[in-house]
């Protein structure tokens, strides 16, 4: 068996791209991922094991907008280490004038789950969560995301 040690990025194709930059240019440093590529067809964040990258799309899709239903990416999740981290995010969120699809709250998906959800200027839905121990991993529990997934 291989074992991964982690995910190492995710690039997003988006239709505002300078848009899309401010916005993760606030967000992701407060996620501790720092911009180590900044140009005006890629920018690139790393920090936290993880990679979160940004592209402009074709030019004939300039103004569309992502719809979260079709297929491929549904959402992106960035672990917080604790609650206050959580809600600290939801205030930063505030500050940038962000769309906050859903306020920091408990979710059924494990114990302890605390999340927050946004989206970024394209509509991208962006989770930033807090679970405590092992989550769905922890002894006797059960993941089974029901309609609450579809958020």
């Amino acid at each position: 068996m291989i074992e991964v040690n982690g995910m190492a990025h995710v690039i997003l194709t988006v239709s505002r791209y300078e848009e899309a930059k401010g916005f993760y240019s606030r967000l992701m440093p407060a996620l501790g991922l720092e911009c180590v590529f900044d140009g005006s067809n890629m920018c690139y964040f790393v920090g936290g094991r993880t990679a979160l990258g940004l592209q402009p799309c074709k030019p004939e899709h300039t103004g569309e907008r992502f719809v979260q239903g079709r297929v491929g990416l549904h959402h992106i999740c960035f672990r917080a280490r604790s609650r206050e981290d959580v809600d600290k995010v939801e205030t930063l969120l505030g500050q940038m004038g962000a769309h906050i699809v859903s306020p920091a709250k408990e979710g059924p998906w494990a114990p302890g789950y605390y999340y927050v959800l946004c989206e970024d200027p394209d509509g991208i839905r962006i989770e930033v969560n807090f679970v405590p121990g092992q989550g769905v991993l922890a002894e006797g529990t059960e993941f089974n995301p029901g309609d609450d997934w579809k958020r």
